[in-house]
């Protein structure tokens, strides 16, 4: 488990990599739970003028990996995603702010499971829900 402001962290670490160019900012980070948004902008979208799906699967997938990192089981190195499954139900115009909240469903030594919604702030309305799984690795030796 990590310490202090790990949002803060984690929004450090993501400095040029795909969840800081996409503009990902996160209210918290912690054992079990994490919360996030972005603001939608062009570059978010598809070239059909909608939300991309990846964009969003950027978002939940990011807010579940952080917050495993938060909750990895003592000794653990890291870990991989094995598996991830979203259901779109919308979508969001740019200028809209998605937001998203993951929370753990299962915490084992070996596999974490996670599931995520994301909203559309402007409406309300959830635009997708996510569930990923994720394999706890640990150093060899």
């Amino acid at each position: 488990m990590m310490d202090g402001n790990v949002a803060a962290h984690f929004a450090k670490r993501q400095e040029g990599t795909l969840p800081g160019n996409l503009g990902m900012e996160w209210e918290e980070v912690a054992n079990g739970r994490a919360r996030g948004r972005l603001t939608v902008t062009r570059g978010h979208m598809a070239p059909n003028g909608f939300l991309h799906a990846a964009s969003v699967i950027a978002l939940v997938d990011s807010a579940c990996g952080y917050a495993c990192m938060a909750s990895a089981p003592e000794g653990a190195s890291g870990f991989t995603t094995i598996e991830l499954k979203a259901n779109y139900l919308g979508t969001a115009k740019e200028g809209e702010t998605v937001s998203c909240e993951a929370r753990l469903v299962h915490g084992g030594r070996m596999t974490q499971v996670w599931d995520a919604e994301a909203v559309n702030e402007a409406t309300g309305k959830t635009i997708a829900v996510f569930r990923c799984t994720q394999m706890i690795l640990y150093p060899k030796g």
